[in-house]
């Protein structure tokens, strides 16, 4: 009985302590900007290199169409004819 009320109080202790080893996760700005990694827009990254390539890089209205197109074909009543 004492071993268990020893091994219970050294596993709380240790999940107590697994949580002061997270680090803060903020954002770095500097003179009131930030200066982290630029975003760029999804329709300037290049189509994947297998599948179909369904849009050109740079021209959002065939990446909104690819889009669309894709969304239809995981909608379960579109997809079935319903």
């Amino acid at each position: 009985m004492k071993r268990i009320a020893v091994l219970a109080v050294l596993a709380a202790f240790a999940a107590a302590a697994a949580g002061c080893g997270e680090l803060e996760q903020t954002a770095l700005y500097k003179d009131g900007k930030y200066r982290g990694k630029l975003d760029t827009r999804p329709w300037d990254n290049v189509p994947l290199a297998y599948g179909p390539q369904a849009w050109q890089k740079g021209d959002p209205t065939s990446w909104e169409k690819q889009i669309k197109a894709r969304s239809d074909g995981q909608n379960e009543h579109r997809r079935i004819g319903h």
